[in-house]
C-alpha cells in the first residue's frame, strides 16, 4: 500500500462518515465529480477504506443539501445541473438574497459589520490567487454573514441552500470570467452591501441585493451563449 492510500485510510477511518461527506462534498462542488456521476457505494467504500454504512450516512446527507440524488434502486449519482430551471433558480435566489439583506440593515451588530468585512476580504485574496474553491467558498460565507446578520434563521437556512447549489453554476463559468477583458470578479459590490447594511440604508441594501443577483445572472447567461453560441435561446430570460 502506498503512503498516499496508508493516508487516506487513515484519515478515512478517523473521520468516518463526516470525512467521506467533506471530500465528496468538495469534489462535487469543485466539479471534480461532473453532474450525472454514478456514486457506487461498494466503490467508495473501497476508495475510503471503510464500510458501507458511514458511506452512504454521506450520500444521504449530500442528498439533503441537493448535490447528490439517491435512486429507487439503492444507486446514487451526482445531481444534475438543471440548467432549464436557472432562471427559477435565480428567482429564488433574488428573493431571499434581498430579503435578507434587508434584515441585515435593520438588525445587525457592530460584530457582524467585521465578520462581513473579514469575509469580503477573504473572497477578494481568493480571486487574486485564483483559488476558484475558496473564491466560491468565500462568497458564500460572506452572504451567509449577511443572512445571520438578518437573524431569520429559516429565511437564512433557505438562503444557505441555494448558496450551495450555487457554488457548482458558479465553477462552471469562473474560467470565462477570470478570462473576460470586461468584466472581474473583482469589484466594490460586496463592500457596497457592507456600507449599505452598515448604515442601516434598507431601501439601498435592498437594491445593492438585487444589483448583486442581476450581475451573477448576466454573467452566467453571457457564459452560456459564448459555449452555445447563437443556436441557445437561454439569454431570452431576463432578471429585472
Amino acid at each position: 500500500m502506498s503512503r498516499k492510500q496508508m493516508e487516506t485510510k487513515k484519515r478515512a477511518k478517523g473521520g468516518g462518515s463526516k470525512y467521506v461527506y467533506e471530500t465528496l462534498k468538495h469534489e462535487i462542488l469543485s466539479l471534480a465529480l461532473k453532474p450525472g456521476t454514478p456514486l457506487d457505494e461498494t466503490g467508495l467504500s473501497e476508495r475510503f477504506s471503510m464500510s458501507r454504512s458511514p458511506v452512504r450516512e454521506a450520500l444521504v446527507r449530500l442528498s439533503a443539501e441537493g448535490l447528490v440524488v439517491m435512486l429507487s434502486n439503492r444507486s446514487s449519482l451526482v445531481a444534475p445541473i438543471n440548467l432549464t430551471e436557472f432562471p427559477r433558480y435565480v428567482e429564488a435566489l433574488d428573493f431571499l438574497q434581498r430579503i435578507n439583506t434587508r434584515l441585515a440593515a435593520q438588525n445587525r451588530s457592530d460584530s457582524e459589520i467585521e465578520l462581513m468585512q473579514k469575509e469580503a476580504e477573504a473572497f477578494d485574496q481568493a480571486c487574486i490567487a485564483n483559488d476558484y474553491l475558496a473564491m466560491s467558498a468565500s462568497n458564500r460565507d460572506f452572504h451567509m454573514t449577511i443572512a445571520q446578520a438578518g437573524k431569520n434563521p429559516y429565511l437564512a437556512r433557505a438562503y444557505g441552500q441555494l448558496l450551495d447549489e450555487g457554488r457548482r453554476i458558479l465553477h462552471m463559468h469562473f474560467d470565462y470570467i477570470q478570462s473576460s477583458a470586461t468584466d472581474t470578479l473583482l469589484g466594490s459590490e460586496h463592500e457596497d452591501m457592507i456600507t449599505a447594511i452598515r448604515d442601516r440604508d434598507i431601501a439601498r441594501a435592498d437594491h445593492l441585493a438585487h444589483e448583486h443577483t442581476r450581475q451573477f445572472h448576466k454573467r452566467f447567461v453571457d457564459f452560456l451563449s459564448a459555449q452555445y453560441n447563437e443556436d441557445f435561446d437561454f439569454a431570452v430570460s431576463t432578471l429585472t
